[in-house]
């Protein structure tokens, strides 16, 4: 069996005030792209952060490519490959578009051709400073700054925050591709649960800090009837988290 790229095995992560994630388990092959779902205050940008190392981890193991994590800082975590793009976007107002793909941490080179090859309207504005462009435009850059580091995870937070649909019918083939074309895993944080299904493999559902098992995401795409009960507090949904520590696969018997 390959080792993941990434394994998050009974993750409870959390700030001062106490934990958010009470046992969070998932994993990332190297090429597949995941899909983190739930509601707002499920924990799902928690999860991230605890992965990149920005918050306090209380138990479980957070694994990169078997290799444990737990003694990494966040800078650690981002040379050993685990790339963060956070839900606002991570960016310099005053800099050009190409002297942020000229800013790496220190000894890092960005690989602005990556960044330039998978989002070429990037090109043409280069000169212009990020605080001046679209919101579309910020995405591809905070994008096009991660893909430039060569990642071997990629961790999206809410692509689409902020943009139009069909701006997010553009980025998320581009996750998609590149995912694929350099065998990076990507767990994705997206609201736009149809398009997010649209290009993941697999999906986790979150619901108080608790995670799902894994769903196949063409099962889910042809049966939301779990995904809609995630994010609307159904019986099923609620009678499961209530006791459990995962959903029921779709299709399974509730015993109430």
């Amino acid at each position: 069996m390959t080792t993941p790229a990434l394994s998050v095995d009974r993750l409870a992560a959390g700030y001062d005030n106490g934990p958010v994630l009470h046992g969070v388990s998932l994993s990332v092959a190297p090429g597949e792209v995941v899909a983190l779902l739930g509601p707002n205050g499920a924990g799902k940008s928690t999860t991230l952060r605890a992965i990149s190392g920005l918050i306090r981890v209380m138990d479980g193991e957070i694994r990169l490519a078997g290799s444990n994590l737990a003694s990494l800082s966040p800078s650690a975590r981002a040379r050993a490959g685990i790339v963060h793009v956070p839900e606002d976007r991570g960016l310099f107002r005053g800099l050009t578009v190409a002297e942020h793909l000229r800013l790496g941490p220190r000894k890092e080179k960005l690989d602005a051709d990556a960044a330039y090859e998978y989002f070429p309207a990037l090109k043409p504005i280069a000169g212009r400073m990020a605080g001046v462009l679209s919101g579309g435009e910020q995405q591809m850059l905070a994008m096009g700054r991660a893909l430039g580091r060569t990642p071997r995870v990629l961790l999206l937070d809410e692509l689409s925050l902020g943009l139009a649909p069909v701006i997010v019918e553009g980025l998320l083939p581009v996750v998609r591709a590149y995912a694929t074309e350099h065998q990076c895993a990507v767990l994705l944080v997206e609201q736009h649960v149809h398009l997010a299904l649209g290009i993941a493999d697999r999906a986790y559902l979150m619901a108080n800090g608790v995670s799902s098992s894994s769903y196949d995401a063409h099962v889910l795409r042809n049966d939301m009837t779990l995904v809609q009960a995630s994010y609307l507090g159904g019986p099923e949904w609620a009678s499961e988290f209530k006791d459990e520590t995962r959903l029921p696969f779709i299709g399974e018997e509730v015993h109430e």
